[in-house]
């Protein structure tokens, strides 16, 4: 007898915990699991310039923050493999500390979330769903792959652009950047494939959008 076809539409307890996410990730005030990375014998001093400059680059890495949180939401609602589902979960709290940190830092800098937060969750969710439910597991965890190696690269863009004398926004994109390679690497791990050229492309081009955007609004 063939075994039933898992339903495409996600239960009441699922879709109750996808709004939970997104509503925690851009409305609220996150909590991180872990302490935020902190350099106490090098404070940071810096001219209301170089604070502007800082917080326009942390409030981009925040918008990350909140993409990574819909992609990983997105992606663990799409997979039917349960060991995948809580590898995709834990990722995605360690993503919540980078979430709680970027927030607290943009904070201590006077500087603001980015007005698009709703826009910027809607588009990862869709593209995370999307690339979960048409192109399987391996796609997906591919689409991980990808996103983390982009954004690791991203991240070393800002170490060498922040204020030398920030060392405490530093020490927070130094501890993502870490993150974020072991989730590239634990993704290709359980199977992720490479994606085609031109997919990667559009990301990247996607990505410029996003972060030029957030630089500003």
């Amino acid at each position: 007898m063939q075994s039933p076809r898992p339903s495409l539409i996600p239960s009441l307890d699922q879709t109750l915990r996808v709004a939970d996410t997104a509503l925690r990730a851009i409305f609220t005030l996150p909590h991180a699991s872990r302490t935020c990375p902190t350099v106490p014998e090098l404070p940071s001093d810096l001219t209301p310039a170089e604070k502007k400059h800082a917080a326009a680059l942390m409030r981009v890495n925040h918008v990350g923050e909140v993409c990574a949180q819909a992609l990983y939401t997105a992606q663990a609602l799409a997979t039917q493999d349960d060991a995948l589902r809580r590898r995709l979960q834990h990722a995605a709290q360690e993503e919540t500390d980078h979430l709680a940190w970027t927030r607290q830092r943009l904070d201590e800098l006077g500087g603001r979330t980015s007005l698009l937060n709703p826009l910027w969750y809607a588009g990862a969710f869709g593209l995370g769903l999307l690339t979960g439910k048409l192109g399987g597991d391996r796609v997906s965890l591919g689409f991980v792959v990808e996103t983390e190696r982009q954004v690791e690269a991203h991240l070393q863009s800002h170490l060498e652009r922040l204020p030398a004398g920030d060392h405490a926004s530093r020490a927070i994109v130094a501890q993502m950047k870490e993150d974020e390679a072991r989730h590239a690497a634990e993704a290709q791990h359980a199977g992720g494939i490479p994606l085609p050229a031109p997919l990667k492309a559009l990301m990247r081009a996607a990505g410029k959008v996003m972060t030029t955007t957030a630089h500003y609004v």
